[in-house]
């Protein structure tokens, strides 16, 4: 019990670290010399047309490893990396690592991190993802991290919002949020200070749930007389 909560604990410590580093600057993108409808080459700024961060791509941004470019609309692909420094709005596809450093709509795949200092509208696909906010569909192997998440969420070992959660979140391990509204359920744990929905897993942990109710081994609400209690537990 008192390492589940460890865990909980210092996943939800890890989410403010990431959260923190993703809103801790807004970054102004810088005005392009234009744009194209395509951009092809090696990795920026070894491409067509030349130049690194100046070319706003609407349409085709495709380099063998590494991509990048100011405003991306379409399909952007990087064998390695693909990067946006102002917004995203299309498909980006990358091997290792897809970063925006404003907000990006649509979807983003990858076999390694999903990263973006703004808010997701969409869908993220890959290894590990860190935002502000994600607003639809966000699915990572290893799991995720944010301020807020509105949508469905689904992490093999960890989902943290350090602020609030809105919709369902499951994981294999733990969910960890602020405030929950919604579903979390996990194989293992499941904690956040405010429950307005329903917790499922092992071990269920919450401050406070003036609407909701949490089924599992283990179910804690503190703010009940009985604050500990087995299969189900809700406020009364």
């Amino acid at each position: 019990m008192k390492n589940t909560i460890k865990f909980g604990l210092a996943a939800l410590a890890v989410t403010a670290a990431a959260s923190t580093f993703a809103g801790s600057s807004e970054t102004k993108a810088e005005e392009a010399d234009g744009w194209t409808p395509i951009a092809i080459g090696l990795a920026t700024p070894v491409q067509l047309p030349w130049g690194l961060n100046r070319w706003d791509v609407y349409g085709l941004d495709l380099n063998v490893f590494y991509s990048d470019a100011p405003k991306m609309y379409g399909l952007d692909v990087g064998g390695l990396a693909a990067v946006t420094r102002d917004d995203m709005m299309g498909l980006q596809v990358s091997g290792l690592f897809n970063f925006g450093l404003a907000d990006v709509y649509g979807l983003r795949a990858t076999l390694g991190l999903n990263m973006c200092r703004g808010s997701v509208y969409g869908c993220d696909l890959g290894l590990i993802g860190f935002r502000n906010k994600i607003v639809g569909f966000d699915a990572e192997f290893l799991g995720s991290a944010q301020q807020e998440m509105y949508g469905l969420q689904i992490g093999g070992l960890a989902n943290v919002s350090s602020v609030e959660s809105y919709g369902c979140s499951i994981a294999g391990i733990c969910n960890v949020a602020k405030s929950m509204h919604g579903l979390q359920a996990s194989f293992i744990f499941n904690m956040t200070e405010e429950l307005h929905g329903c917790q499922i897993a092992l071990v269920n942990y919450t401050k406070y749930c003036d609407n909701g109710f949490q089924i599992g081994l283990v179910n804690i609400i503190l703010q009940n007389r009985l604050k500990v209690l087995p299969i189900v537990n809700g406020y009364f």
